[in-house]
């Protein structure tokens, strides 16, 4: 049998590994960018705005089934997991722990940078944003007023909180729910099987939303916000590169740097889809079939991190986005409204839900500081830049959780972890309802 020339590796992309092809759709997507914004082509710019808004789209699509069936199947599983309350508390707790800390990493760098301190904007021509979140709102919107409403409206909140009561009437049920269970993990089959297809179009989508935002966003409009913006990548890189990798190293006691060469295809597309639900499917592979986390431990946390934990829309980013708001207006924040704002981040993030864009989060902490919601607005025009790293840095949280989780409890696959990566596009399927088939 013939060895392939190194000429026929390179040019066949079913070689690739899923995350060089989402690099090459990256590499595309600014230099498309680029030439859309500096010659004004706007058939271009046209372009790649609707090559992004399609691969969004359909992620979007999939969000109302993939997260109800998710979440029930994941909680009437828990029948399966040994001292599975134990399990799901200690999950809960390093989902708020770490977010106090990405929390106390957005204060501090706000605290430092002072984002809003000489900047020279006006909120007299922002609008507050449609969406808002407040106390009030948040709570009695989680509940629906009609079961078609929750999946037609597509509100996350509402559907995870359906399925969490189906799913925990399935569990105390028990045998009698089999067969709605075993129907509820059929769909999740089949909508995973076909967000596979989505997410395996993800260097096009890529391309697109990338190519987007640079045609779309020059300098002229970040200039004015360059600090906050800069202070936003920052704190989610800090939260990435020192925090995870500390909790990995001295917790869980793995190599950081193994995680992330495993993790990266998954943290990839959450940068560019900025959906925590849309790379759902991806994350939950990552984590069972490269980093050795049971899988029926591993159905439950990587959808439940999937809806609720959000360090970086939930935790990093409203820090950072109340002090500029507060600063750019002239009010000051006392010790009592710094402890506000990590109290919301850590009992809010559920209103972020796991979609692209962090506005309730954000209307949230302002209304609860009593900020103008005027300044949400503002920072609309930005958002999506700043929501890309965002997004990674919610699911890569999500994959550290579980892993922390496992190890602590001795259950993780250490021969799993440190083995050599299995590259996505030759992986063995799996029969696991919460896994994808390649």
């Amino acid at each position: 049998m013939s060895v392939p020339s190194w000429r026929s590796r390179v040019l066949n992309p079913v070689r690739w590994s899923f995350g060089v092809q989402i690099l090459l759709g990256l590499v595309v997507g600014v230099v498309a960018g680029f030439i859309a914004r500096e010659t004004e082509a706007a058939w271009l710019t046209s372009t790649l705005t609707q090559v992004g808004t399609i691969f969004v789209q359909l992620l979007k699509l999939a969000v109302p089934p993939l997260v109800f069936t998710a979440v029930l199947v994941s909680i009437a599983g828990l029948r399966h997991v040994t001292n599975a309350a134990r399990l799901a508390g200690r999950t809960l707790l390093w989902f708020m722990g770490t977010s106090v800390i990405a929390v106390v990493v957005g204060i501090v760098l706000g605290l430092v940078t002072n984002p809003g301190r000489g900047v020279d904007l006006t909120l007299t021509g922002a609008k507050a944003p449609e969406k808002s979140g407040g106390w009030t709102d948040f709570l009695t919107g989680i509940i629906p007023t009609n079961i078609v409403g929750a999946f037609t409206n597509g509100n996350v909140l509402q559907l995870v909180f359906l399925g969490a009561v189906l799913g925990v009437a399935a569990l105390k049920l028990g045998d009698v729910a089999k067969p709605f269970v075993t129907l509820a993990e059929s769909v999740l089959q089949l909508v995973q099987k076909a967000l596979w297809w989505v997410i395996r179009l993800a260097p096009i989508g890529t391309a697109g939303l990338i190519g987007k935002a640079i045609a779309s966003y020059g300098w002229n409009l970040l200039q004015p916000l360059a600090t906050f913006a800069v202070a936003v990548y920052a704190g989610c890189l800090i939260v990435m590169v020192v925090v995870y990798p500390v909790l990995l190293r001295t917790v869980g006691g793995v190599n950081p740097i193994r995680f992330y060469a495993k993790a990266w295809p998954a943290i990839e597309l959450a940068f560019v889809s900025r959906s925590s639900i849309g790379t759902m499917p991806l994350t939950q592979r990552m984590v069972t079939e490269r980093l050795g986390v049971p899988r029926e431990y591993a159905s439950f946390a990587v959808p439940f991190g999937a809806t609720t934990k959000m360090d970086g829309c939930a935790a990093v980013y409203p820090a950072l986005a109340a002090i500029f708001v507060a600063q750019l207006t002239g009010v000051e924040l006392g010790f009592r409204d710094y402890l506000l704002i990590a109290f919301v981040s850590v009992v809010g993030s559920a209103a972020t839900a796991g979609l692209t864009g962090a506005i309730v989060m954000l209307t949230l902490t302002l209304s609860t500081l009593g900020l103008p919601l005027a300044g949400a607005g503002l920072l609309l025009a930005i958002d999506p830049i700043l929501d890309m790293i965002r997004t990674a840095t919610n699911v890569a949280g999500q994959m550290v959780v579980p892993i922390l989780v496992a190890r602590r409890e001795g259950t993780l696959d250490k021969e799993a972890f440190d083995q050599p990566s299995t590259p996505l596009t030759s992986a063995t399927p799996t029969r696991d309802p919460l896994l994808v088939a390649a």
